[in-house]
């Protein structure tokens, strides 16, 4: 009896250590079961880790992005020969004020001469029609005339009234004035808006070509728009805006304000982002087309969830936390966040006030299998 004792010993205590090894491994390990986290109680990571309870706070949400000046387009005009021809005066200089129909250059057309022509013999065709219109109806009412030779001066006279109105809107496009049009005088070419001259190329002599690219530009900058890409996870926002502020690189200490005049209806695939057009006003004209600057989008003050943006882990698309469920478990929960500041995050959905997060050490958590 005693022998078998002394050969079971060794045995039994060889157990007794496996059984001790695994328990210590358990109690250190870290394991995942599914989106649960669960920490040995003797884990080293256990002190590592920080918690907090989520709550609501006051908080005013704002954010930047770029943006760029640009000119209304209303409000914004390219000035083209509607003709070849040849510069033979110009009527403005650079900074001069215009006002709609003022003129701007004039130029010596063949092709303008042909138009006018075109008037002329149109206008003199169908007022021709015309009285043969009434002439046969003269003749009908006199009992001289018939029905037919009646009918067909009317379709006569319809033809050529719409000859003559369709040659008459090709005046017009150009804003040409029938009742000032004289054959063989140069085209005046106007301004079809007010503003100012901001670029002259008139070149008196210059032979212009029909396609050849602008002469002038007019344009008013008493109000400008400045275009701003707001990404897709930031438009809830922007749809009750408390102010917008514009700080252009060439003036970083000069905050500009402006209002939202449109939002894009369209999103750009590529940057995830809609174009928003934010009016300012520019009476004292410090803002340049093309300028550069920043855009400070602020929301109303607001009861929102904010969290240390440490806490915050990212896997794949999506970013989630570690909630606590007890006894050393975690749930991994997705969240949707928008701006960062102060090194918080704000949270849109996914947290409920009063859950428990970790909200340090939660990176040593990302390699748990």
């Amino acid at each position: 009896m005693k022998q078998l004792l002394m050969l079971l010993l060794p045995a039994m205590v060889l157990c007794s250590c496996n059984q001790n090894k695994q328990d210590d491994e358990v109690a250190l390990a870290v394991t995942l079961r599914g989106d649960t986290i669960e920490i040995g109680d003797k884990s080293p990571i256990l002190s590592r880790l920080k918690t907090d309870v989520v709550k609501m706070e006051p908080y005013r949400l704002e954010f930047t992005t770029s943006g760029v000046v640009k000119a209304i387009p209303s409000q914004y005009a390219e000035i083209a020969s509607p003709f070849a021809g040849r510069i033979t005066k110009s009527f403005v200089r650079l900074g001069q004020k215009v006002a709609p129909g003022s003129p701007v250059f004039e130029i010596s057309s063949p092709t303008f001469f042909e138009t006018g022509k075109a008037y002329y013999q149109a206008k003199q065709e169908m007022e021709l029609a015309l009285k043969s219109l009434k002439r046969e109806k003269d003749l009908l009412l006199n009992k001289v005339g018939v029905q037919k030779e009646v009918e067909e001066a009317e379709v006569n006279y319809e033809l050529k009234k719409k000859d003559c109105e369709n040659t008459l809107a090709s005046l017009k496009v150009f804003q040409i004035d029938p009742d000032d049009l004289v054959l063989g005088q140069p085209l005046v070419v106007r301004s079809p808006i007010a503003g100012e001259m901001v670029t002259d190329r008139i070149v008196i002599g210059q032979y212009i070509k029909e396609e050849a690219e602008p002469v002038a530009i007019i344009a008013d900058l008493n109000k400008v728009w400045v275009a701003a890409h707001v990404k897709e996870k930031d438009m809830g926002m922007i749809q009750s805006l408390d102010s917008v502020e514009v700080r252009l690189l060439a003036m970083p200490d000069r905050s500009i304000p402006g209002k939202i005049y449109h939002i894009s209806e369209m999103l750009d695939e590529d940057t995830r982002s809609v174009e928003v057009l934010i009016e300012c006003d520019n009476s004292q004209h410090l803002m340049k087309p093309a300028m550069y600057g920043t855009v400070k989008l602020c929301d109303r003050s607001t009861e929102v969830i904010r969290i240390p943006t440490s806490a915050i882990l990212q896997e794949e698309e999506s970013a989630y936390v570690l909630v606590a469920l007890g006894n050393n478990g975690y749930r991994k929960q997705k969240v949707t966040t928008s701006v960062s500041e102060d090194g918080k995050t704000v949270v849109l959905s996914g947290l409920q006030p009063g859950e428990t997060i970790i909200t340090t050490g939660a990176f040593y958590l990302l390699d748990a299998r």
